[in-house]
Parts: structure tokens; C-alpha cells; sequence
């Protein structure tokens, strides 16, 4: 078996002030043909820093603009391994921010053309939507990490989620 390729990635967890939790429904990039609900973020480049990316992403996919100090610290994080479409095995090394923000249009105007591609619609859910859905869910326990950071329960220390919502 080939050796995995890292990537490490910066997600946002991105709640309006209704406090609805912002997700795309995709198909990811992996051999798995099911749709799942991902949180807005990606990859960050060589020698971008974790904060850096998820400001960077959160304004090409989302058009929302925000200073990198305005991103607090990494709530949770979680990694695995996923197969790509094209046979390629990488480590996800999934950090992911929490931030709250006023109400906003969503401009994807600025994602990438394989970002556009991958994913077909968005939207914004509640808590209680996000527990009644029977739909796939990335991460696994958004759920519980969403009602921990609604509550103002910001983990000094970033909570470790379970790999595996969105098998290969």
C-alpha cells in the first residue's frame, strides 16, 4: 500500500446569529457515491498555518471576510484516511474553528473550479435539524460538538472526534 499524503485542513464551524450552523451537501472527492453535509474549509497550502487557511477558505467559499484574530482557537479535530477519486491515498488532519457571525448572503463566486464542482447546494441548519436529519453528517458528532459550543463551551483543549462520517 502506497504511503498517505498528508493534508492537514482548517474547517469552520460557522453559526449566524440565529444560530444556524452554515453546511454544502457534496459528494466530496472520494470513491464513496453518497452526498454528506461538509462544513466550509479545505486544505491548507504549504506553509499556511491553520488560521490563515480557514480565513482564506471561509472567503472563497463563503465571500465572508474576516480578520484572522476574529477566529479563536481550534475547537476540534479529527483524522483518518480517505481514498480520492483518482486512487490517491491521503491523511486527513481535520482542525476545525468555531465562529459566530451576523446573518450574511453566501457569495461562492470565489471557490475554486473543483470546489464549484464538488459541491451542489448549501444551507443553513439549526440544531435541531441537525439532530433529525437522517442525512450524512462531516463530522461525525456535529451534532454534540455544535450544542457544547452554542452553550458558550469553547474546550480549552480542541475535543478529538471519532474518523469515519464519510467512508471511502
Amino acid at each position: 500500500m502506497p504511503a498517505a499524503i498528508p493534508r492537514p485542513t482548517a474547517r469552520i464551524l460557522i453559526v449566524d446569529g440565529n444560530d444556524r450552523l452554515l453546511l454544502f451537501r457534496g459528494l466530496g472527492s472520494t470513491k464513496n457515491p453518497d452526498y454528506a453535509w461538509f462544513t466550509p474549509g479545505g486544505g491548507a497550502h504549504p506553509g499556511e498555518d491553520l488560521t490563515a487557511a480557514a480565513v482564506r477558505e471561509l472567503r472563497e467559499e463563503t465571500g465572508y471576510r474576516v480578520a484572522p484574530e476574529a477566529m479563536g482557537p481550534v475547537v476540534a479535530f479529527t483524522s483518518g484516511h480517505w481514498v480520492a477519486n483518482d486512487g490517491t491515498l491521503y491523511h486527513a488532519e481535520d482542525s476545525f474553528f468555531f465562529l459566530r457571525v451576523p446573518e450574511f448572503d453566501v457569495d461562492l463566486s470565489g471557490m475554486e473550479e473543483f470546489e464549484s464542482t464538488m459541491f451542489d447546494s448549501f444551507r443553513w441548519w439549526t440544531l435541531a435539524e441537525l439532530r433529525a436529519t437522517t442525512d450524512r453528517l462531516a463530522p461525525l458528532q456535529l451534532a454534540d460538538l455544535l450544542e457544547r459550543l452554542l452553550k458558550g463551551d469553547i474546550p480549552a483543549q480542541p475535543v478529538l472526534i471519532p474518523w469515519g462520517a464519510i467512508p471511502d
